[in-house]
């Protein structure tokens, strides 16, 4: 099943025992109070399902970091408790867009003494608990309370002391350069411009490069040169070499054209992981996103 089949069909099952209809007028207002969904006319399952697909569709697909960039884990400003659950992966996406890690209520931004920057949208906290209800005939039942709130990043706001936000650090380890792996890259006459300490990895076709977080923030050395190889294959398809992405021009997530331009890239990740040697730290990753490419094939 395709991802984005699979992230629906799970919330369609979770509505059909809690469903909220209607439009969260909470995310568009900057005040972002705590709101009780229970009384509220608001299927919360909906918003999460479309603020994933979102992400998805704009070619970040959280979930799938094998480093820990500067930005960190996202988390509240006030507590430091790392989100979880949807919020995590949801929130990681946006940490990584505006380079801080940390959230904030517009409450908590005004105790601080700071405000929210003119223009800037809040992102919504979801969360839910289930709580006794004692009934008429004395039972108890348990009901799912559900809440949500709207968060700030911090580079959304100004004021703030800075001597109350806390540092960040990337993960970092002595990155030891395979060899064999290396001379893939090293060897590779064609070899587009490679750019170390991004945020995120990717391959620009306008500007035919690479794009890749440093070494050392990688949870294994062999990930990063997986990760490589995965964007490597992607210029394969540039107009001056095959051109492949002539043919393959909707590049819309979910397509059948993105599909096939990720597996291929996949695939050609997974050959050169095996040719260089390190097929065995990398290959239930290759072979997890191999099996969800080819499962949309043909859709």
């Amino acid at each position: 099943m395709h991802p984005v089949d699979l992230i629906r069909d799970s919330s369609i099952l979770v509505r059909q025992k809690f469903k909220f209809n209607g439009v969260p007028d909470a995310i568009k207002s900057p005040q972002g109070k705590r709101r009780n969904l229970m009384n509220n006319s608001f299927d919360i399952y909906e918003m999460v399902t479309n603020l994933i697909i979102e992400r998805l569709e704009k070619g970040v697909i959280p979930w799938k970091m094998p480093w820990k960039a500067e930005t960190g884990f996202p988390q509240n400003l006030i507590y430091k408790k790392v989100y979880r659950g949807f919020n995590f992966w949801f929130l990681l996406t946006v940490a990584d867009r505006f380079g801080s890690p940390f959230f904030i209520t517009f409450k908590q931004v005004k105790e601080l003494g700071g405000h929210v920057l003119i223009g800037e949208k809040g992102f919504p906290v979801v969360f839910w608990k289930l709580i006794d209800k004692e009934d008429k005939d004395g039972s108890i039942d348990r009901i799912p309370f559900l809440r949500y709130y709207t968060v700030f990043n911090l580079k959304q706001t100004e004021g703030i002391d800075e001597s109350k936000i806390p540092s960040t650090e990337a993960y970092d380890h002595d990155f030891d350069p395979i060899d064999q792996a290396g001379k893939l890259i090293d060897c590779w006459s064609d070899c587009p411009e490679i750019r170390l300490d991004q945020s995120h990895a990717f391959y620009s076709p306008s500007g035919d490069c690479i794009g890749m977080p440093d070494p050392r923030t990688f949870y294994q050395d062999e990930q990063y040169y997986s990760v490589l190889y995965h964007e490597a294959t992607h210029t394969t398809g540039h107009i001056s070499r095959t051109g492949r992405h002539e043919k393959l021009r909707d590049h819309s997530f979910g397509s059948n054209d993105y599909s096939q331009e990720e597996l291929v890239a996949e695939l050609g990740a997974a050959y050169l992981c095996h040719l260089s040697g390190i097929q065995n730290a990398t290959i239930d990753n290759s072979a997890a996103d191999i099996k969800s490419w080819i499962s949309n094939q043909g859709r």
